[in-house]
């Protein structure tokens, strides 16, 4: 709470230095804390049952609601296929978490070929990137229940989210070799790459507050020009660095090591956790180099996972044995030591 709370505070305070809009920095972190509060309160009364119904509404909603959000929209390759990859990435994930918590096999199979169906759905809406989002998702849920410890697991989604990151600011600063730089490029298209390199020009500018939230769009070039655009940076880091500079910058990378902090602590077992933790890093991933974080789907969605995936199920001995307190038995064996 106490990191929600400064994202809306220095939004709040960047804007009135620079006459920004807040609302949407304010309306994503409003939906991150409710999806959370969510997910902690219907995963405890129903570990199976809410993540099962919160990844069919996620595989439902892209197909019922194609823009999932009114508004603008810029045109291809950006659009918003990144929203519908990361939306349906957290259905796969949510999948296999209710898997991991069920236990009759035939309906752990039938979960897990929910995921699959969020794979194919992604694939069937063009969105390649959200089939191997999807796929690397299950692939993963799959390799956690042979993993007995889950701190290398943790470790590596870390690392995993840091290469990325590390990789689009390397675009946008041109600090990669030429060939890379060029096929990188390529596959991200010069549109994009343009946004970026404005972002971080802004960034420049005022790299402590930064320009101030909303005000991407007006400020940027490549935002402004004869295309239609969404007004966003489409890289979440490099927007929250153009509009909030380096502490919005730090605050965001704080929430993401905070949800990973809460999955490696969770008394729920290393399988959920695990999942939980692939999926969101996934969508971590799909923002960095998209616009996923501007939709208030995606943004409740990551914080309904996250707290599915911490929640103590109301009939969890953990707590119970013994006067162990709050981490019992079953935390020593699928906590951070098991």
């Amino acid at each position: 709470m106490a990191i929600l709370a400064g994202c809306a505070l220095w939004s709040l305070i960047t804007a009135a230095v620079h006459g920004g809009r807040p609302e949407g920095a304010l309306l994503a972190v409003l939906a991150v804390a409710a999806g959370h509060a969510a997910g902690r309160i219907t995963g405890a009364l129903l570990p199976v049952a809410a993540p099962a119904m919160a990844a069919l509404a996620g595989i439902a909603l892209p197909l019922t609601v194609p823009q999932l959000t009114p508004g603008p929209q810029p045109g291809p390759p950006l659009g918003h296929l990144g929203a519908t990859a990361a939306l349906l990435t957290l259905s796969a994930g949510a999948a296999c978490c209710a898997a991991w918590a069920a236990s009759a096999p035939a309906v752990r199979l039938l979960l897990r070929l929910t995921a699959v169906a969020a794979a194919l759905t992604a694939a069937a809406l063009g969105s390649v990137t959200g089939a191997t989002a999807c796929a690397v998702v299950l692939l993963a849920s799959l390799a956690a229940g042979r993993m007995r410890r889950r701190g290398p697991g943790v470790a590596g989604l870390a690392l995993a989210a840091a290469g990325v990151t590390a990789a689009t600011w390397a675009v946008a600063a041109r600090s990669l070799p030429d060939g890379l730089a060029a096929s990188l490029e390529g596959q991200l298209t010069p549109r994009r790459v343009e946004l970026w390199r404005d972002a971080l020009a802004l960034l420049e500018r005022e790299p402590l507050l930064g320009v101030g939230p909303g005000r991407f769009g007006e400020l940027s070039p490549a935002a402004g020009g004869p295309l239609p655009s969404d007004g966003k940076a489409h890289s979440a880091l490099l927007q929250q660095a153009a509009e909030q500079g380096v502490i919005g910058v730090a605050l965001l990378a704080a929430a993401f090591c905070w949800v990973l902090s809460a999955l490696w602590r969770t008394a729920r077992p290393t399988p959920v956790a695990l999942t939980a933790g692939a999926a969101l890093t996934a969508v971590a991933a799909i923002a960095a180099v998209g616009n996923a974080l501007s939709f208030t789907a995606v943004t409740a969605g990551a914080g309904l996972l996250a707290g599915l995936a911490t929640a103590r199920p109301l009939s969890d001995p953990a707590g119970s044995a013994g006067g162990k307190g709050p981490r019992g038995s079953r935390f020593a064996q699928d906590g951070p030591n098991g």
